[in-house]
């Protein structure tokens, strides 16, 4: 592993429970401590899946500070920090780093949007007045800019940024990235189905939503690959897809809440402008968890 490298494996993108009160600070102790006892190598706080967007500056600082605090170094926590204004993402990183965290997660600006030129040196600012080790993070479907793989090779000599969590679904454009970044930069899938694509090309593994619920089956599809049964890393790939897909049948975490929930973990809340799955969505969900034996 390169010296830059925050985990290797898993990486939960893990839910943020709440509840009209707010932050539902006893259910996330819990949550975090199952991840834990289940043997994830990594947790991302605050991201997409944790409803970052949703959360106010003193929530999102204190759900990553109690993060830190409650897992105490027995796996990385990853501080989802990014934002369309750099100044706020400087801000907010700089804080995750006094607090404790391992590593940053810094996605594309969003609806302002910019430039490569633009994300050179958005990425390039952040990168430089932070302390902890930097993952980008490329979701066009969601922020309407991608990352193309000449960027990536400008940004891989910085001391500061380690790795890319690429959830553009083009794997043309991931190939090219591998060609062009070579070792200088970690990259991770960031959509569960396409894990085993990208560990195929060197990839050190997932940003998951699906290991919410299923940390440890996620965890065997890379641990399969790596023990040389690729066969049977892309059978489990193949076997978890219908689960994949109804976690994804409306927004994240919309589904992935619910799941969540229907396991005892928290309350099925998600914040407006989020709401709770079509009955329809919920039920062929369950059924795919009952299948799975996780309910």
């Amino acid at each position: 592993m390169s010296a830059k490298t925050i985990f290797k494996g898993v990486a939960t993108a893990l839910i943020t429970p709440t509840n009209d009160n707010g932050v539902d600070y006893d259910s996330f102790a819990r949550v975090l401590d199952w991840q834990v006892e289940q043997g994830i190598n990594a947790l991302v706080i605050a991201g997409t899946t944790g409803e970052g967007s949703t959360l106010d500056d003193s929530e999102h600082k204190k759900v990553v500070k109690f993060a830190v605090e409650r897992v105490a170094g027995k796996c990385p926590i990853i501080a989802a920090t990014g934002s369309n204004d750099t100044n706020y993402a400087v801000q907010l990183s700089k804080y995750c780093c006094d607090a404790g965290a391992d590593g940053l997660l810094l996605v594309t600006p969003y609806y302002n949007k910019t430039t490569q030129n633009g994300l050179v040196k958005m990425y390039t600012t952040i990168a430089d007045a932070v302390t902890k080790p930097v993952i980008l993070y490329n979701v066009p479907s969601r922020t309407g800019v991608n990352i193309e793989p000449e960027t990536y090779a400008k940004l891989a000599d910085h001391p500061n940024i380690a790795g890319i969590k690429e959830a553009n679904g083009n794997i043309s454009k991931i190939v090219q990235t591998f060609e062009l970044v070579g070792d200088k930069l970690d990259i991770y899938s960031g959509n569960d189905d396409q894990i085993v694509p990208i560990l195929s090309m060197g990839g050190k593994g997932v940003i998951s939503v699906l290991s919410n619920p299923a940390p440890k089956q996620t965890m065997e599809i890379c641990n399969k690959f790596w023990a040389g049964d690729v066969e049977g890393a892309a059978k489990l790939q193949c076997e978890f897809l219908p689960l994949i897909n109804a976690l994804f049948c409306e927004v994240n975490p919309i589904p992935v809440k619910a799941a969540m929930a229907a396991m005892g973990f928290c309350e099925n809340h998600v914040r407006l402008p989020l709401v709770q799955m079509e009955e329809s969505h919920w039920l062929k969900l369950k059924s795919l968890m009952q299948e799975k034996g996780l309910i």
